[in-house]
């Protein structure tokens, strides 16, 4: 096991450096002089320069890359032009409502998909199977925006049961959770249609195994066969999955957190293209990629505890 985690450890801080290395290129790319979007096209020549010297870029690249390398090391993200504050607490900011709406909606989608798939792999072949097969599908090509929309005209508008939008902040969580509450159904629907799927694929593929019928063949019924031997070993193919949304739910919530005025990480991104504050998009787009990185880290360590032959490999 050790010689597993020590591999996949060496792989997650290959996979961040790499992932540095691209996210600032890209952001290096971006056409145009960003001192003179900063300060305008009226700006004069000494303004300008005071400014590229003061964000570096008066240096090399390769420099550049390792001063803002080590200055991410310790923790310093910079400072963004256009609001005056500190990066790093900007998106630690924003992360206090990204990382709740992802983790809520992660929870919505495997509270819906996993007794939607088992239902689904119990009655294989039968109208039941047909009908949540064709549900799940109508969710998956749902669009959540609009998804969210009717959310918001059923329950905020007619009902008034929930906010509309805005964030009322953590000082108040009741407030808070409910006003999450309606983007994360709106998340978690395309999830849970997609997981219920795969789940339901990777159960009948195991439920064809040898050792199935011949727990069948010791007297077990079908339902228990189902939930004691076959779901544990159909459970990689779903983790992955469950890593790759919850990598969607961080980075993918921006048009969600904009119908909901949400102040969260995706929006802050957005928000920050537009004004072209490259500080604030390199940095907040790194703080995503290594997040994914890390959730990716933490599906390989639950690869080795449900199949423990991975840790020997």
């Amino acid at each position: 096991m050790l010689r597993y985690l020590t591999r996949r450890m060496l792989s997650l801080a290959l996979g961040l450096l790499v992932a540095s290395v691209v996210i600032f290129l890209l952001v290096e790319m971006v056409p145009g002089d960003p001192a003179t979007f900063m300060l305008g096209t009226g700006a004069q020549p000494d303004t300008l320069a005071a400014l590229r010297a003061q964000l570096g870029l008066d240096q090399p690249l390769p420099l550049r890359y390792a001063n803002w390398l080590g200055a991410v090391l310790t923790g310093d993200l910079g400072h963004s032009f256009t609001y005056k504050t500190p990066v790093a607490g900007m998106i630690w900011d924003r992360m206090q409502v990204s990382m709740p709406l992802a983790l809520m909606a992660l929870a919505l989608a495997v509270m819906i998909a996993f007794p939607v798939g088992l239902y689904a792999a119990s009655r294989r072949g039968q109208p039941q199977d047909t009908a949540v097969m064709g549900l799940t599908q109508v969710g998956i090509a749902l669009p959540n925006f609009w998804f969210a929309m009717l959310l918001v005209l059923l329950f905020a508008v007619r009902l008034r049961w929930l906010p509309a939008g805005g964030f009322p902040g953590w000082d108040y969580p009741v407030a808070a959770l409910r006003a999450l509450l309606l983007p994360a159904i709106a998340l978690a629907l395309p999830q849970a249609a997609i997981l219920a799927r795969v789940l339901r694929s990777s159960l009948i593929e195991t439920m064809d195994q040898d050792y199935i019928r011949t727990a069948r063949a010791k007297g077990l019924t079908r339902g228990q066969t189902l939930r004691r031997h076959a779901l544990r070993n159909a459970l990689i193919p779903v983790l992955t999955i469950l890593g790759m949304q919850f990598s969607f739910l961080m980075a993918g919530a921006i048009i969600i957190e904009n119908v909901f005025y949400l102040p969260g990480l995706g929006r802050l991104i957005f928000q920050a293209i537009t004004q072209r504050d490259l500080i604030v998009v390199q940095s907040a787009v790194l703080v995503l990629v290594a997040a994914v990185i890390a959730v990716t880290f933490l599906v390989d360590l639950a690869y080795a505890a449900v199949d423990p032959r991975l840790r020997r490999r």
